[in-house]
């Protein structure tokens, strides 16, 4: 009898390589695909990668690893969206690992009680009928507990029982580490905790732009009569409210809806869909069609809705309303189909705005984030170095790939980088970059000669790997520079490969050049090979390397503010952004949509600040 084929592991090490930094919701799922753990995140990819460190695991948690064969993810543009998206699929999956709340438990408050002086905030569960003001509901107790936490660290309103309170002779514990006023000895006039239990209230309705503005005059007034010490608390006050304020993107009232985005890379595609049900999202899956000749995401979109819907089968499914980024063609035709199948009005809709906007925006942050997963993963890679062998006539298939690239403006701050490829994908622990020195500004040639030396200067002291191909981000010049040092250094078993943006300048259509002993050969490769793409990943991936050793080093040489160096951004708006968050620290936590919220701010340039910041390409 023929044993059982054995489960393949699931290789972490690839998967977090390409994992977004990004707050979200990750999914454990197994060998069949159900899911084992739902959990968020503030950054994806520490806390996932938390999961596969060598020790320090709990032994529940380690059997929950060992039975991981893949991960899903979906990102939130805040941590309090992925709180919030997290118990909603916890709810609808209750996966065997998580803590999952009874159904028939009542969701939780926040009591603000009537006491006269000096009120208390505490978590409730149960009937209202009582005395006092209540706060929510919350989907979680977790979630309940949290706020009651950052009320208790920011405004110091009391949350212990009352008999505790009317006995105490001094203060306790938490006046200790400025968690409360003292209310209990009289440290605090009511007049004062009355203030604070009133932020508190603003707070707890959902009216944190109020609060801090109130809060940002009050910290401007302290400052002007030189009392520091208070305009410091006050500060401290704006920057944590700054932190926790995020739109409720992930719960809003309204009715059913699908949220469908794509992203194309090359021949690779993927369809992100968010499911939103009675106006509040219940999962998202990824999606990976194959679709060689689509060029457009609408495009992608149109084949898509007609396979996923257009169906005796699937009337069910349909929700009232399919929101897309942007028009397909015949979408009017398409709505009727639809509309025919599902035996009611079905709406297509696309350009909308609001909080449905910002679903939209989601979807599509998904569908590029999973992609980049998608192409990069192991399997990919490995084909890819094969077709590679096979496009440049290699006798022995390649192992690793190095690729370097110039960074600089006009002339500054000139970096190279070196990024290096083997059949797992990229491996960063090698990656190594090069601050360019004693050469005319711009001489590209020049630079690329001393990366190369430096480079190699450090292989022949047995520093590092020899590659088996040498890509160069350029054309001859660049070839003749790498040529010269690898005939310095005795390398010819090195294959050189040159590639340069073709005279479009579009990906696809980069001209390659392939060092041979009788100089140097232009090579075609199909737009949709394998090979290619790998090629033209490794280009892209040493040109983002570059770019950002290039600008760490220029804002290092300018000495000056990183939001000085964003265009579009003059010295009024930086003082309106550097006022609104408290500092640069808090604007870098900050998502697009809270940078848009500062006045004089456009929706474009939140981006630009955002994509400037986060080192990320913001597409101008």
């Amino acid at each position: 009898m023929a044993a059982a084929p054995e489960t393949p592991v699931f290789d972490h090490k690839r998967f977090l390589a390409r994992l977004t930094s990004r707050p979200g919701v990750y999914q454990m799922l197994d060998k069949d695909g159900e899911i084992l753990y739902i959990g968020k995140a503030r950054n994806l990819k520490n806390r996932v990668g938390s999961y596969f460190r060598a020790s320090g695991l709990a032994t529940k948690t380690m059997a929950m690893v060992e039975k991981i064969q893949d991960i899903g993810i979906t990102v939130t543009n805040s941590d309090t969206e992925a709180l919030l998206l997290e118990q909603n699929l916890i709810k609808r999956h209750r996966p065997p690992y998580n803590v999952v709340l009874r159904d028939d438990k009542s969701y939780p408050y926040i009591l603000l009680t009537d006491r006269e002086d000096y009120p208390r905030l505490s978590f409730y569960r149960g009937s209202r009928k009582g005395g006092g003001r209540y706060f929510g509901p919350y989907p979680s107790a977790h979630a309940t507990r949290e706020t009651l936490q950052i009320l208790q660290k920011v405004f110091r309103v009391r949350q212990c029982e009352d008999s505790y309170f009317r006995n105490r002779s001094r203060p306790c514990l938490q006046y200790q580490i400025d968690r409360c006023t003292g209310p209990c000895v009289d440290l605090i006039s009511p007049e004062d905790y009355a203030r604070d239990v009133r932020y508190s209230t603003l707070f707890l309705q959902g009216k944190s732009d109020q609060l801090i503005r109130e809060l940002t005059r009050n910290m401007e007034r302290a400052a002007e009569a030189q009392e520091f010490e208070r305009a410091a608390k006050i500060r401290d006050q704006v920057i944590d409210l700054r932190r926790i304020q995020a739109d409720q993107v992930v719960a809003n009232k309204g009715g059913d809806a699908d949220i469908l985005a794509a992203a194309l890379d090359r021949s690779y595609v993927c369809v992100h869909a968010i499911y939103v049900r009675a106006g509040r999202i219940i999962g998202s899956k990824s999606f990976y069609p194959r679709a060689r000749l689509a060029e457009t995401p609408e495009e992608v979109l149109e084949s898509f809705i007609s396979q996923m819907y257009l169906g005796d089968d699937k009337a069910a499914s349909i929700p009232a309303e399919i929101i897309l980024p942007a028009a397909i063609e015949d979408g009017d035709a398409m709505a009727e189909a639809l509309s025919y199948v599902a035996g009611r009005k079905i709406k297509l809709s696309q350009r909308v705005r609001g909080h449905r906007a910002r679903w939209v925006e989601l979807a599509l942050t998904n569908a590029r984030e999973s992609l980049q997963l998608h192409v990069s993963n192991k399997q990919n890679i490995h084909k890819r170095f094969i077709q590679l062998q096979d496009n440049l006539k290699l006798e022995n298939q390649p192992q690793r790939i190095e690729c370097f690239d110039i960074s600089h403006t006009g002339g500054e701050g000139t970096v190279a980088s070196c990024v290096v490829f083997d059949e797992n994908g990229a491996v960063k622990s090698d990656y190594r970059r090069f601050n360019i020195k004693d050469i005319t500004g711009g001489d590209d040639y020049a630079a690329m000669e001393q990366a190369l030396d430096r480079r190699f200067t450090r292989l022949s002291k047995g520093e590092g790997k020899i590659p088996d191909i040498l890509l160069i981000d350029g054309g001859k010049g660049q070839l003749t520079q790498a040529r010269k040092i690898l005939e310095k250094f005795a390398l010819p078993e090195i294959q050189l490969l040159g590639i340069a943006k073709g005279i479009s300048r579009r990906a696809g259509q980069e001209t390659l050049f392939l060092s041979t002993e009788k100089g140097y050969r232009e090579i075609a490769i199909p737009t949709e090979s394998p090979a290619l793409h790998l090629l033209q990943q490794v280009r892209d991936e040493a040109h983002r390397f570059a770019i950002t050793g290039h600008r760490q080093r220029r804002a290092k040489a300018r000495k000056e503010s990183l939001l000085e160096q964003i265009p579009g951004l003059g010295p009024k708006r930086r003082r309106e952004l550097l006022k609104h968050f408290g500092g640069q620290q808090e604007i870098r936590k900050a998502s697009e949509t809270e940078i848009a919220r500062v006045t004089g701010i456009s929706k474009k340039l939140a981006e630009n600040i955002y994509a400037h910041l986060h080192n990320i390409d913001s597409g101008t």
